[in-house]
């Protein structure tokens, strides 16, 4: 009876040895797990964080170039008033030097 004492000692130490083998596994599993469901939380927050900017950039570059926009037609409208004007000018030039000549070609008025 001795030998098979033995030898169910011997498989209780090697079901024994497994068994702590397996729960070793099973823990540094566990800490894998929970160091990356904190990555994930963190990228999660790191996401939300930069989606919240990216909101913000996108809402603050729509005002912007409203902006822009505005200014573009205001100074297109300007530019084209002060042709209208310049051309204006040039016309009121040209009559004036043409009334100009036309009163030193005529003859004087005796006194």
């Amino acid at each position: 009876m001795t030998q098979q004492a033995a030898i169910l000692q011997t498989c209780n130490n090697e079901l024994v040895k497994c068994i702590e083998d397996l729960c070793n596994k099973r823990d540094s599993l566990q800490r894998d797990i929970t160091t990356e469901e904190e990555e994930k939380s963190k990228l999660q927050n790191d996401i939300r964080m930069l989606s919240e900017r990216l909101a913000k950039i996108n809402e603050s570059l729509a005002k912007k170039i409203t902006a822009r926009n505005e200014y573009d037609k205001t100074i297109s409208e300007t530019e084209n008033a002060y042709m209208k004007i310049l051309e204006s000018s040039q016309s009121l030039l040209q009559v004036l030097k043409r009334e100009t000549s036309s009163i030193k070609s005529s003859p004087k008025p005796d006194h």
